[in-house]
């Protein structure tokens, strides 16, 4: 499943002085960098989480970030939110990969994705996300 197309995020966390989020649209309603709209771009949710813990990680690793507790209070959320969204790492490199890369399936989001980061076992964690994606 490999390809060579490359997907990137821009993160804005928006906050006005007061620290209320400031109401913008969302990254696919804008103007992407290669001139063409990306309205009706529709990325799932635990796609873009999978893409954030694989960028975390990588500032972390060039200590660009000191830990996990830098990374929430930087985005703004808490160190058990960041926490959640790190274990996806604990994947199979393969289900990361597939999840950067399915298309939207209904039902399919982090929480349920807790019960399979649980699992050492990498053959295992492939048995329960074939049963939650159908494939």
């Amino acid at each position: 499943m490999s390809s060579s197309r490359e997907i990137t995020y821009t993160l804005d966390f928006g906050f006005d002085k007061q620290g209320r989020r400031e109401t913008q649209g969302y990254a696919s309603d804008r103007e992407l960098s290669g001139g063409e709209a990306g309205v009706g771009l529709s990325i799932p949710r635990v796609a873009r989480l999978m893409a954030l813990a694989i960028r975390f990680e990588g500032l972390l690793r060039n200590e660009t970030i000191q830990d996990y507790a830098e990374l929430a209070r930087l985005g703004r959320v808490t160190r058990a939110r960041m926490t959640q969204i790190m274990k996806l790492l604990l994947l199979a490199p393969d289900i990361q990969e597939q999840l950067l890369f399915l298309p939207l399936i209904q039902g399919l989001n982090e929480r349920n994705l807790r019960s399979i980061v649980s699992q050492i076992d990498w053959s295992e964690q492939r048995r329960m996300f074939q049963k939650i994606t159908g494939s």
